[in-house]
């Protein structure tokens, strides 16, 4: 076998080899100084204003010790001291709101962001942005001319945020955020988009209107439009659930939603259709049960039957 000696590097040779570690070291220096993905910081406490901290650098707690704030970021303070221990905040955005689920917080920002954040080791587990949120927590559709304090408008988009944003227990854990051009539903474990919902034309959602239980989000539904015999088009609610068909309820336009308990909703339809309760569990209404004069029977479902 034939062995090729070794041959020395030309000045022709040796260029394409500089040109190679140029672009290596410049890539590198561009991966180090590139911005952190969504404006991502954790600081702590005493830090300079926008600095970054590490989150080995801060202690670990369990999420049940600590107590989260919104404002301008996630804060967390310690339950029993009061001592703030860290902030996760966001360049250019602002926490207007967040909930729990299990082990795990869900904040909505001002510029329509929503960011899953494992308390315990400060681990930001997924970012989604949803189309139109940003717009209608600053309030646009509010009627030209109001004049609002900046106070006013943030305690209006924090009012707006928790009505927008739906965590859902179960067997399987998710996030709903509703506008009313769209509902969105997240699962929470990867932040995987499972669905997305646009009203009827001439419809729109009504999330100050929305409640959750633990199976399911309810959602009622405003309509301005007619259908093609040019009658008005009804409002209804829509019942949305992550694994399972969700629902459909007809109701009238100014139903009123409140939850009950983690499975039950009581809907107030005025004095023509009256109040109902809705197993969001089982996806039906509840029997109302009455205690029968002794010649009727009871009512199928109910004790007695």
């Amino acid at each position: 076998m034939s062995r090729k000696p070794l041959r020395a590097l030309t000045r022709r040779s040796v260029l394409p080899a500089l040109a190679v570690l140029v672009v290596l070291g410049a890539g590198a220096a561009a991966h180090a100084n590139r911005p952190v993905p969504f404006g991502d910081r954790l600081v702590k406490p005493g830090t300079a204003a926008g600095g970054d901290a590490s989150p080995v650098s801060a202690q670990t707690r369990a999420t049940a010790g600590l107590e989260l704030r919104v404002g301008p970021g996630l804060e967390a303070f310690d339950r029993q001291t009061g001592e703030h221990l860290w902030s996760y905040r966001r360049e250019g955005a602002t926490a207007l709101h967040q909930a729990t689920l299990g082990e795990n917080a869900v904040v909505i920002w001002d510029d329509g962001m929503v960011t899953s954040v494992r308390p315990s080791d400060h681990e930001v587990r997924w970012h989604r942005a949803v189309p139109g949120l940003a717009e209608w927590l600053h309030g646009t559709d509010a009627k030209e001319g109001t004049e609002r304090t900046e106070a006013e408008k943030l305690a209006e988009a924090g009012r707006r945020a928790a009505a927008a944003l739906h965590p859902v227990g179960g067997e399987e854990t998710w996030v709903a955020v509703v506008t009313p051009a769209l509902t969105m539903g997240f699962r929470d474990s990867d932040g995987d988009l499972r669905f997305n919902s646009r009203p009827l034309a001439g419809c729109s959602y009504d999330p100050l209107r929305a409640v959750h239980t633990g199976y399911a989000v309810l959602v009622p539904r405003t309509c301005t439009g007619t259908n093609g015999a040019g009658n008005p088009l009804p409002g209804g609610i829509t019942g949305f659930r992550l694994s399972v068909r969700g629902f459909q309820l007809d109701a009238g336009p100014n139903v009123q939603l409140r939850r009950l308990d983690d499975q039950r909703v009581a809907i107030e339809d005025g004095p023509v259709l009256g109040t109902r309760t809705y197993d969001t569990k089982l996806a039906t209404p509840e029997s109302t049960c009455t205690v029968p004069f002794a010649a009727l029977h009871p009512t199928p479902g109910c004790p007695g039957h």
